[in-house]
């Protein structure tokens, strides 16, 4: 039988979607089911600081106002949800840059070697921000797994929309970490329910094109 995702991750992708849509009075309900599924309360709250590498300061923010909410409110109805682990502290003496650059070689399980090409030439400052900052400090903190941040950085793709490139990058990692194609299918049912037909049927045809690239290697 195949491998599906669980109620965990599917509410990280539910969650993540909403917040990169703002849609704040949606996020409320999925932040519930999050919490009663059994995420922790730092599990949510680092997957809202993740996205806003995707999605930005504004939405991330917002984000994490209304999960500080629905927490004050479910304490003032008698439940005490679990925080959960802290992000281990880094003992890896290499530089961030370095860090960053052997995560995203573990992530896309190709190793990067050569000059620097595309964006990368163009604008050398973005490509070490990439690295020190999202691969390094944020992909290493050890809170979320990489399933669960490629997940989150999905959802928040497909939520804002436009940036098919990237998705499709994203969609092979997910590969990469150990997600299924019909996982990846759930994934898409799943921000159909959260956000929309429009966004799923757009992610779904950049999936179709993942899936049918993977076929021919």
């Amino acid at each position: 039988m195949e491998k599906a995702l669980n109620s965990k991750q599917q509410s990280l992708i539910s969650i993540a979607a909403v917040t990169a849509k703002g849609d704040l009075s949606k996020l409320k309900i999925e932040l519930n089911k999050g919490l009663d599924s059994g995420l922790t309360v730092n599990q949510i709250r680092e997957s809202i600081v993740h996205l806003y590498a995707y999605a930005g300061f504004p939405r991330s923010i917002r984000g994490l106002q209304t999960l500080m909410t629905v927490l004050n409110e479910r304490k003032a109805a008698g439940i005490n949800d679990k925080m959960g682990a802290e992000a281990s502290p880094i003992t890896d003496q290499r530089s961030k840059y370095e860090r960053g650059k052997a995560i995203l070689g573990e992530l896309t399980g190709v190793p990067e070697t050569g000059s620097k090409t595309g964006y990368a030439a163009f604008a050398p400052e973005i490509e070490v921000f990439l690295k020190e900052h999202l691969f390094a400090d944020i992909f290493e903190r050890d809170v979320l797994t990489y399933v669960e941040r490629e997940l989150v950085t999905v959802s928040v793709l497909s939520s804002i929309g436009g940036v098919e490139p990237m998705l499709r990058s994203h969609l092979t990692i997910c590969l990469n970490v150990g997600l299924t194609p019909n996982q990846l299918q759930q994934f898409i049912e799943t921000i159909k329910s959260a956000i929309g037909k429009k966004e799923a049927k757009s992610a779904q045809q950049v999936l179709d094109e993942v899936l049918k690239t993977r076929s021919k290697i």
